[in-house]
Formats: C-alpha cells, sequence, structure tokens
C-alpha cells in the first residue's frame, strides 16, 4: 500500500483529476490518488473526510478504491454515496468533514471518471493536485488504522434545497436529470415542490442512453424543448452529468445561458444586498455586467474555472458568481460551491419577484448577436505565448484590453476574447456586438490577430 504510484501524465488536471478508465485512470489510481490526499488532509490536521460517487459504470469499485485508500493514511471516513457533486459538498458541510472527494466523470462521455476534491470547505486545484503526483510519486503517506461508516443524507440535503423557496405555486415546469447523478435528488425534490412538474431521463444510468449530459450544447436540450412544447410548461430545467451545472429554456423553447440566467437571479441577491460583488467568468455576456452594475450591484470580472471562481468569491466576500458554462455559486443563504438543483430552486423564487415568465425576462434583455464559444487547436507549449503575443500587439496599439484571463478587448462594436485552456491544449475564443455588422468586425479582428501569431484561424462565424 506504501508503494510509490506515478498517474498517467494526463490524469491531474487544473480543477480535478480525469481520466479514461481503463486506459489512463485504474483503481490503482484512485487508491493511490486517495492515498495522497488523505496524507494531505492529515498534514493539515485532520482526520475525516467524505466520500461519494456519481452513476457511471466504473464509479462503485472506484469509491471502493478510494475508500481503502483514505483509511490506510488513518481517516474518518464518511460514504454518503450515490447521488450528484453537490451532495458531497453538502457532506463535508453538514458533517464538518475535514475533506471530500466526489468521485465523478461530470459530463464527459461514459468512459471517463474522474476525482473533485474539497480540503477543509475549499475546492483543490492548480498547485494543490500537482502536489498529489508529488506524494504519490515518492509513496510518501500517511499510515493509519481509519474506519468508515455511511450516511444517507439525501432527505436532509432536499430539506435544505427546500428551505429557500419562495417561487410560484402554478408553474409547469419540464425537468431533465440527463440520466446523470442528479436523477434521484431531482425526483424527490420536485415531489415536493408546489404546481405541475414532468421529468424526463431521471434514472440514473451511466451509458447515458438518451443525451449526452450537458446542457451548454443546444443538442442535448431538445428532448427538454420538446417537453415543455408538449406539456405547455411555463420553463424547462436541465443538469450535467454530476449536478453542478444547470441549463434553462423558456416558455418557447429558446435557451438561457447562464450569464442570462445570473441576471435574473442577481436581481434578488442585490434586493437585499445592495451594491454586492457579483463575479462572472470573462467569457459572460457584457449584458450581465452593465445589468449588474445597473441593478447596483459591483459587477467583477474574474478567471474561468469554477474552484478560481469560489476562491475570489472568499477574498471578495462575493454573495453570488457563476460562469457562462452555467457553474452558478450562491454564498447568499448558502454555502458558496455550484449546486445546480439549489440553482433551480433559487431560479424559481427569482420567477416571482421578477413578476412575469422566464420568456418574459429573456425579451427584456438588450439584444446582443454574439459567436458560440470558439475552440481550436493550439500546442501546451505554444498556447500561453500566442496570448502574450497578442496581449502585447493589443497593448501597443492602445487597444482597451482586460488581461484577467487571456485579452478581452473593447471597443465601438463590443468585445472579443481569447482565452488558453486550462485543461487542453486549445485555444478560446468569443466575440459580442450589438450588431451583425459590428461582429463581423469583431471576428475579423481576433482572426487578424491569430494570423499574426503564425495561426491559422478557423472558419468563424459571423
Amino acid at each position: 500500500m506504501s508503494e510509490a504510484h506515478v498517474f498517467h501524465p494526463t490524469l491531474l488536471r487544473e480543477y480535478d483529476a480525469r481520466g479514461v478508465v481503463g486506459e489512463t485512470l485504474s483503481t490503482e489510481d484512485a487508491r493511490a490518488l486517495a492515498m495522497a490526499f488523505g496524507t494531505m488532509i492529515r498534514n493539515s490536521g485532520g482526520q475525516s473526510a467524505c466520500v461519494g460517487y456519481d452513476g457511471r459504470l466504473s464509479s462503485p469499485d472506484m469509491e471502493a478504491a478510494v475508500v481503502e485508500g483514505l483509511q490506510s493514511t488513518g481517516l474518518r471516513v464518511e460514504r454518503v454515496g450515490l447521488g450528484p457533486t453537490p451532495l458531497l459538498y453538502f457532506a463535508v458541510h453538514e458533517l464538518d468533514a475535514d475533506g471530500g472527494i466526489m468521485i465523478t466523470g461530470s459530463h464527459n462521455p461514459p468512459e471517463y471518471n474522474g476525482f473533485k476534491l474539497m480540503l477543509g470547505k475549499s475546492a483543490v486545484y492548480g498547485e494543490q493536485i500537482q502536489e498529489l503526483g508529488r506524494i504519490a510519486a515518492k509513496g510518501d503517506y500517511a499510515v493509519g488504522e481509519g474506519s468508515a461508516r455511511r450516511h444517507d443524507l439525501m432527505e436532509r440535503y432536499i430539506e435544505r434545497l427546500l428551505q429557500d423557496f419562495d417561487g410560484p405555486d402554478n408553474l409547469k415546469v419540464a425537468w431533465d436529470a440527463g440520466n446523470g447523478a442528479a436523477g434521484d435528488a431531482m425526483r424527490r425534490l420536485t415531489e415536493r415542490l408546489p404546481g405541475q412538474h414532468f421529468l424526463l431521463n431521471e434514472t440514473i444510468d451511466g451509458t447515458f442512453p438518451s443525451h449526452h449530459p450537458d446542457p451548454t450544447v443546444p443538442a442535448n436540450l431538445v428532448q427538454l424543448q420538446a417537453m415543455v412544447a408538449d406539456k405547455g410548461c411555463d420553463l424547462g430545467i436541465a443538469f450535467d452529468g454530476d449536478g453542478d451545472r444547470i441549463g434553462a429554456v423558456d416558455g418557447l423553447g429558446r435557451i438561457l445561458w447562464g450569464d442570462q440566467l445570473m441576471l435574473l437571479m442577481a436581481r434578488d441577491v442585490l434586493k437585499e444586498r445592495p451594491g454586492a460583488t457579483i463575479i462572472a467568468d470573462v467569457k459572460a455576456s457584457q449584458v450581465l455586467f452593465d445589468g449588474i452594475a445597473a441593478l447596483g450591484g459591483t459587477p467583477l470580472m474574474w478567471k474561468t474555472g469554477h474552484s478560481l471562481i469560489k476562491a475570489k468569491m472568499k477574498e471578495t466576500q462575493s454573495p453570488f458568481a457563476g460562469e457562462m458554462s452555467a457553474h452558478l455559486f450562491f454564498a447568499d443563504k448558502f454555502y458558496g460551491y455550484d449546486d445546480a438543483l439549489y440553482a433551480a430552486v433559487r431560479l424559481l423564487t427569482s420567477l416571482k419577484s421578477w413578476g412575469g415568465s422566464l420568456a418574459e425576462f429573456r425579451d427584456s434583455l438588450p439584444t446582443a448577436v454574439n459567436t458560440p464559444e470558439l475552440r481550436f487547436p493550439c500546442s501546451e507549449d505554444r498556447k500561453k505565448a500566442v496570448i502574450e503575443e497578442v496581449r502585447e500587439r493589443l497593448t501597443a496599439a492602445g487597444s482597451d484590453v482586460d488581461g484577467i484571463d487571456g485579452v478581452r478587448v473593447r471597443d465601438a462594436d463590443g468585445w472579443w476574447l481569447l482565452r488558453a485552456s486550462n485543461t487542453q491544449d486549445v485555444l478560446v475564443a468569443r466575440c459580442e456586438s450589438q450588431s451583425d455588422a459590428g461582429l463581423k468586425r469583431l471576428v475579423a479582428a481576433l482572426g487578424a490577430q491569430l494570423e499574426a501569431s503564425g495561426l491559422e484561424p478557423p472558419s468563424l462565424p459571423a
């Protein structure tokens, strides 16, 4: 158990550990990672850790290996069982544990699995994740006789979700769990909400037979949109594979993205906390930042990445934050982590205070035209250099550049963004304007910068 272990070089990522089961990830990796993480918890003075797992076919075996690895370091292991990632986060707070491991492949294809980690009540990311690799490579593990026990926290979790519900009592809502780990919790939650609720894919199935569980991809919302139309629903809500990201469509079947949902829910937060700092990542629409300011809030643009956003929330004491990827974080009345089921409760509550339908809210937003998120290959050793080259050229030209995460460039037409992905060998771009003509000019400006750095820009939609 104390032998040195070397992980596949792609396993330890910026925000989590993730790999293809049987190729880059094994139960031996799971055990070694747990031993390294248990050592980290013990070294910080901790004595206990929670463990949960999602509905993937490989997750039960991974969970058993993780429990074994944590116990070998002398920890008391609290096994919270099958459920969404936010159930694990909830357990760490509810049981006052010193850390937690969620076995989940998130929204990745069925053959993937991985681990999301908490040290104390904070997300583990960046250098801390790399430290796990160094501990394992040395075989320098803490040793002790730990214990394990099971907890069924689902009912307490559902009660906590319902605690802050104050929404309309006559809504018709369609829900799609995508056969992901949120399915059982979604069913239990909707049984206790007022109104009429129509469920899709609530059975947890790690093969994801209906569609891929990623609600930020429009193709994965087609089934939900059909249900909304068929049942005459006021809105539809979807979850990703591990229940920490939300998707939504209005009564007309139109998708509302993460930043649009944020603007609706920020209204309630700012009513109770005037002037509060609301954080969104660099990919979010200018409509959101301007809207927060118009509501009397303090908008703060920050780096993409759920772990980075959570850390910035603590630093600034922000009550609410989110990403375009629809990780939404409530420290207002809640714990400050991303829980899509809780976000759904707050979304319904926001509709009551808004006083209209989700479709009416969408229609009230300023017009903006934008590209989808654009991703194109760029080698690991080149991607950050390209960003620096673009930044230097734009700064020299006197452009309005925000360099918090890549480059976000503003001009009279709107803005465009170019940043290096933290998890893949790709550059990510996005453009937004108030007009089609303006968007074409922004796309051209982005393309010119890519070409100046020797890259072939893709065929960008305008």
